[in-house]
């Protein structure tokens, strides 16, 4: 189901709690918010939709995927960068790292550790930055 996008700065600032299997339909929902807005947008949190969990999914070279729980747990390659928002107004600066390793559990909430790098690396971080309530 196709969800609303949040835009209030005190909820998306909350630091979401922990996904469970019992919030398929959350990621769900977050997929196909994001195949609504894939004009617009190539990730998304479930806090911006109104849902405080750590769930994220995003565009992985055409594939969108689902992250429960993702932990950034190496980086490297720092840069400074600008970002957009599809829950704010704007564009901002962040710092962002080339190259990151995510421990997460995937779609059939199977621990997961991968290196990602580049753009999806970026899209990785935004998504994190929303779970832990972060507002860039």
């Amino acid at each position: 189901m196709i969800r609303p996008i949040m835009r209030s700065e005190v909820f998306l600032a909350i630091p979401s709690a922990p996904a469970t299997r019992e919030d398929a339909a959350v990621a769900q929902d977050l997929l196909d918010t994001l195949a609504a807005h894939a004009h617009e947008c190539v990730g998304m949190a479930a806090n911006m939709i109104g849902v405080a969990k750590r769930i994220i999914v995003f565009d992985d070279a055409g594939l969108h995927r689902i992250m429960y729980n993702p932990r950034i747990t190496a980086k490297s390659q720092p840069f400074d960068a600008e970002e957009g928002c599809l829950s704010l107004p704007g564009r901002r600066a962040v710092k962002r790292f080339g190259r990151i390793r995510v421990d997460y559990l995937d779609a059939g909430f199977e621990s997961r550790s991968e290196w990602f790098s580049g753009w999806t690396a970026q899209i990785i971080q935004h998504e994190i930055d929303h779970c832990d309530g972060i507002v860039i």
